[in-house]
């Protein structure tokens, strides 16, 4: 892992300086400099959604596709 570039002393004091309270700034800048180290590899990818959403997709179709059977079988249709 490479060493963080990030200065959270910088950032808190320009976040003071636009008026943020100094524990929230302080707080803030801790939170960016986490964002800015983290690793981006465990993120989920537009690709690992559409591929979430399809298997949804097949799950609530199988269901459906389930109940009509058991409707037409009970002659409810």
């Amino acid at each position: 892992m490479t060493a963080s570039t990030f200065d959270t002393l910088a950032a808190a004091r320009e976040l003071k300086a636009a008026g943020i309270e100094p524990g929230p700034a302080e707080a803030i800048a801790v939170q960016l400099r986490i964002a800015a180290e983290a690793d981006c590899g465990t993120l989920a990818t537009k690709a690992d959604i559409c591929r979430a959403l399809w298997i949804q997709g097949i799950g609530i179709c199988g269901v459906v596709g389930g109940l009509i059977t058991l409707a037409a079988t009970l002659e409810l249709l």
